[in-house]
């Protein structure tokens, strides 16, 4: 019989190392998001490319995020041919060969091929990761993993901005070819932490390799096959797949399908939770922070790149908050609060910028301190929770993956347009910012359901139409042959004598989702 190889054991230690590797794999990718922000303003950097001017810039920086949309629609059609560990794999060659070409490049053709290149790696890496954590890791933590990635993503910008900042005080071409090609050293950690895991459970069944499935599910769970607990887990993998291929694969054309649980409605309001994470403008200030504190506020370059940092810093510490707090806090209240607070310390930048005085222009740094508490505290990490909870069973896998890829459009938006927009607009373009920001209360006030503590099925109540909720309650209260019988009850909460008792069909409270 044929096993799946590991180096970490059994239980606590493998768990430990499948969490470890894949947060090691989201610093990568927030390490690659931030690595730029401390280069695009070096002196030999500059002098190497012929200064591009602000346009050009948006599109050095930004081809990343195009690359990494492209990763993620790459990795539909790979991941279930090679399997999650191999695709790991795949997306480093990838990043070593970006970052290869962009730590050599001495033009803007190849560093754009090499951004481009790094960007299909981490695309394929950001959709690949999760699943991984997902499908491996025990249930009662999956969530609480799986929703510390921004977390990581975090820390990796962190340590991205301080890297430059010591590589500023180095002369020569040095100073910002390290950094990028530090990456590598992010990518050969990850490899060699996948090379010692074991394959996810659910492909290995997926693809009939049970054995090997159910040997990896023991060595997780540090238990014997005759366990309960895997009992019931591969039971319940197992009838799932079977489900699955009974019914046939949900194709992309029925994505938009209007049907009894408003599919189409559901994928919208999934695709917009990252479009409004995205349109808050928080990638102007990952990326163009160091710049904007230079040219807008008027510091000197070693002050832009410590508090460019710090704030850095700050927004890693709000992504605590939805780590630790995200059940707590809901989902509803964070994006609206998150919004808010996006949107008024971006206006308020816009009108301490707007008097042209140094002292005012100074006190507009507070407020992009609060600007990214604000989003690490709600939109960073409220999103990729929201995603999969909205989404019916149905569509989870493909809409997911269609949001993911709409995040890495909109950031390529982001980082494209913006330079443009700050040389133009100069301190108004805050006010755009702002106001972005502002609009999106009232439509996440009226659409957006709240999801919390509710399980995926109550997540369907939500959105079932009322002649379905009607036909639900009766199933569920008096069986299938009730709808054979008659009479059926003509409006939920309404009473239907029968039999000399009373029928009670219970009301739906769609707001709160709760039956």
């Amino acid at each position: 019989m044929k096993t799946q190889f590991n180096i970490f054991r059994r239980g606590r230690p493998l768990r430990a190392a499948v969490t470890f590797a894949c947060q090691m794999a989201f610093v990568l990718f927030g390490y690659d998001q931030g690595v730029f922000s401390g280069i695009i303003g070096n002196e030999d950097y500059l002098r190497t490319f012929n200064h591009p001017n602000a346009g050009l810039t948006g599109i050095i920086v930004s081809i990343f995020n195009l690359g990494c949309f492209f990763g993620c629609i790459l990795t539909f059609f790979i991941c279930e041919l090679l399997g999650r560990r191999k695709c790991m794999w795949f997306a480093m060659v990838f990043i070593v060969v970006g970052a290869t070409m962009q730590t050599v490049a001495s033009n803007v053709p190849l560093m754009m091929v090499g951004r481009f290149i790094t960007g299909i790696g981490t695309g394929i890496e950001a959709s690949t990761v999760p699943p991984y954590l997902s499908e491996i890791c025990p249930p009662h933590k999956r969530g609480r993993l799986v929703s510390s990635a921004p977390l990581f993503i975090g820390i990796g910008i962190v340590i991205a901005f301080w890297f430059d900042y010591g590589m500023a005080h180095v002369p020569g071409g040095l100073s910002w070819r390290l950094p990028i090609g530090f990456q590598m050293v992010w990518a050969v950690i990850v490899v060699f932490l996948v090379f010692g895991l074991p394959e996810s459970p659910r492909y290995l069944y997926v693809h009939g390799r049970n054995d090997e499935a159910l040997q990896v599910l023991c060595d997780i769970n540090d238990a014997r096959p005759d366990d309960p607990a895997i009992v019931k887990e591969q039971g319940e993998i197992l009838d799932a797949i079977a489900l699955e291929r009974e019914h046939g694969e949900y194709q992309w054309s029925q994505l938009f399908k209007r049907d009894d649980v408003q599919t189409s409605r559901r994928l919208v309001l999934a695709y917009f939770s990252m479009f409004f994470q995205q349109l808050t403008w928080v990638n102007n200030c990952v990326v163009y922070l160091t710049t904007v504190l230079e040219t807008s506020v008027g510091l000197d370059r070693n002050l832009s790149l410590i508090l460019g940092g710090a704030v850095n810093i700050v927004f890693t510490v709000g992504c605590l908050i939805p780590t630790l707090f995200l059940d707590q806090m809901g989902r509803r209240k964070p994006m609206l609060v998150g919004s808010a607070g996006c949107g008024v310390s971006m206006l308020l930048i816009a009108v301490l910028l707007s008097f042209g005085k140094k002292v005012t222009s100074t006190a507009s740094i507070a407020f992009f301190f609060t600007f990214m508490f604000s989003h690490g505290a709600t939109w960073n990490g409220v999103a990729f929770a929201y995603i999969p909870e909205i989404l019916p069973l149905h569509i989870r896998a493909k809409g997911t993956a269609l949001c993911i890829s709409g995040n890495f459009l909109w950031n390529f938006f982001v980082v494209m347009v913006s330079p443009t927009i700050l040389e133009a607009l100069t301190w108004k373009a805050f006010i755009l910012f702002g106001l972005t920001s502002i609009c999106f209360i009232p439509i996440i006030y009226v659409y957006y359901p709240e999801t919390t503590r509710l399980s995926l099925e109550e997540i369907d109540w939500l959105f079932l139409k009322p002649d379905v909720v009607k036909t639900s309650i009766q199933v569920a209260k008096h069986g299938w042959g009730a709808l054979l019988e008659g009479p059926h009850p003509r409006s939920v909460g309404s009473e239907e004598e029968k039999g000399g008792g009373v029928v009670h069909t219970e009301e739906v409270d769609l707001k709160k989702g709760s039956v």
